[in-house]
């Protein structure tokens, strides 16, 4: 079923089918009426002597130099020629769309004045799969995403480098093809666009990347942060700890939303456990556990609440209009600074700081597997052969070394700002940038979870008494790729393998958590699920 724009706000989960899943797009009748309407003003201020920001003048610090009406067009086309300056490895494919699925949204507000054929093309190249190439370098968060809208805007123009898919050589496989714009929009079916007054301007002073990656890395935190909350429920099983510290009336003397449902999870899945059960009585002389297994729900919560408030930013966002100068209802057209990326800027660094920390959590839970002093009764690495095997001794070193990033990736990006237009743009939010780490950290927040899981399954499975029913359902899923205990073998393997069972979402529905339709388990679109970076092979 076709996204439709214009009629209400993009929410999230739409931006997601569009920009990892294909949906397809049309814009509303009401839409194209707005974007007829804002374009007749637009068309008579240029007829207008007087000059008007970027529709008869120049740009940022040349914003007083009048462009003749004979210029026009190529002062539009100049501003994007010159902006798409990025520079790095191509930006993955997802985030490319998003951000042209978002700045569409904003011209069919009717506030930008961009004409009607240019809005139908930004459809018709989502559509078509046509995706810009942009470098990962070249946005500062202020005036929005310049460099990488302007890569968008320079394809739409018939120049620049696109990607499409191609059927790959393997059934089922798609493989990105790399041509000139002009042959891929000709191939669709496509007119270039020739720039009109204002258009160039409308057409990459937004947000709409950092935007994008926030909506792609919520949407992966829904299910990794229910992945940590089944991780930790798994280790206080295999570790013989107790689920008394996640009863709900301790959650209700610290009433945090995010607190309660990580507690409830965990609390959950422990719930029928007969190696829980085990050491219930007085034979168990422990007083409590160690906060990595205790303090779960405390410190999955803040994160849970952190990407709660950062879904509530990027609500707003979606229901904004950022451009600059943009058209207000009665006809006047005004500069104005809401293309800043503070608000967003804030929430991505916000989001890696929560990442961090539920990362380090896991790693500490892992490592306590390991060590046979503290993992009460397993073997030293839950090892086959101790000595002669290492067992899952590397695997912690793995997490350590990721999680030691995840702190790096956790400095802010938005604290910092370097002017730039010769002082007129003077302070910068840095939020592209915030959101490039943003999505490193929910990579690696992936596979530190994925290591959890597989030392977790190993160690239960070491324990005389079995599994609860949906732990062991999770066990089983695992164990359809990953064996289980037995002399050392290439372990690189059994630790993507578990990556793909998290990534897919399959874990959770094994363990009945939560319902992974979303992000494409129920429907055969698990080949989407994102990967960190999409090359010319192709996001398959």
């Amino acid at each position: 079923m076709a996204v439709v724009i214009g009629e209400a706000p993009l929410t999230r989960h739409e931006v997601v089918e569009v920009a990892r899943f294909d949906a397809p797009v049309e814009l509303s009748p009401a839409a194209l009426e707005r974007i007829d309407a804002s374009r007749s003003v637009i068309d008579g201020l240029a007829a207008d002597p007087r000059p008007h920001y970027g529709i008869s003048t120049g740009f940022g610090a040349l914003a007083n130099t009048a462009i003749a009406p004979a210029d026009r067009t190529r002062l539009q086309q100049s501003l994007i020629r010159s902006h798409a300056a990025s520079s790095g490895e191509p930006v993955e494919r997802e985030v490319v769309r998003g951000l042209m699925l978002l700045r569409l949204q904003t011209l069919a507000t009717g506030r930008t004045g961009i004409r009607r054929a240019t809005a139908e093309l930004y459809a018709g190249m989502l559509n078509a799969g046509i995706t810009p190439v942009v470098g990962e370098y070249g946005s500062l968060g202020c005036s929005g995403d310049l460099a990488p809208l302007s890569h968008v805007a320079l394809a739409a123009m018939g120049e620049g480098v696109v990607r499409v898919e191609r059927p790959g050589s393997e059934p089922g496989t798609v493989q990105a093809v790399t041509m000139d714009a002009s042959t891929a929009l000709a191939e669709a079916g496509l007119q270039p666009v020739v720039l009109a007054e204002k258009e160039g301007l409308a057409l990459v002073n937004g947000t709409d990347g950092m935007l994008a990656m926030l909506c792609l890395a919520l949407a992966d935190l829904d299910r990794l942060l229910d992945t940590a909350d089944l991780a930790a429920a798994m280790s206080v099983e295999g570790l013989l700890g107790t689920d008394a510290p996640f009863a709900p009336e301790l959650m209700a003397l610290r009433p945090h939303p995010g607190q309660a449902q990580s507690a409830a999870n965990i609390a959950g899945l422990l719930a029928d456990s007969p190696i829980v059960a085990s050491h219930k009585g007085p034979e168990d002389t422990r007083v409590q556990d160690a906060y990595s297994l205790r303090c779960a729900p405390q410190v999955h919560g803040t994160a849970r609440d952190t990407a709660a408030h950062a879904a509530r930013v990027a609500e707003i966002e979606l229901a904004s209009a950022i451009d600059n100068p943009v058209v207000l209802p009665d006809g006047r057209v005004v500069s104005n600074g809401n293309f800043h990326g503070a608000p967003i800027a804030a929430v991505l660094d916000f989001l890696a700081i929560a990442i961090a920390d539920v990362a380090s959590m896991s790693e500490r839970r892992t490592d306590r597997f390991l060590d046979p002093a503290r993992s009460y009764g397993l073997p030293p690495f839950l090892a086959h052969d101790p000595g002669v095997d290492s067992g899952l001794m590397i695997a912690q070193y793995t997490q350590a070394g990721i999680v030691s990033e995840l702190k790096r990736l956790a400095v802010p990006a938005s604290v910092d700002s370097i002017p730039s237009s010769a002082m007129q743009e003077d302070h910068v939010s840095m939020g592209w940038g915030a959101a490039r780490k943003l999505r490193r950290a929910v990579d690696g927040l992936e596979q530190v979870l994925s290591i959890e899981l597989m030392t977790a399954a190993r160690g239960i499975e070491l324990r005389e008494q079995p599994p609860g029913a949906r732990t062991g359902a999770v066990i089983a899923l695992l164990r359809q790729l990953v064996p289980g205990i037995g002399p050392d073998r290439f372990l690189s393997a059994d630790i993507e393998h578990t990556r793909l069972h998290v990534r897919s979402g399959g874990v959770l529905l094994a363990a009945g958590l939560t319902d992974t339709s979303a992000s494409g388990a129920a429907d055969g679109r698990l080949e989407r699920i994102r990967t960190p970076r999409s090359g010319d092979e192709g996001d398959a």
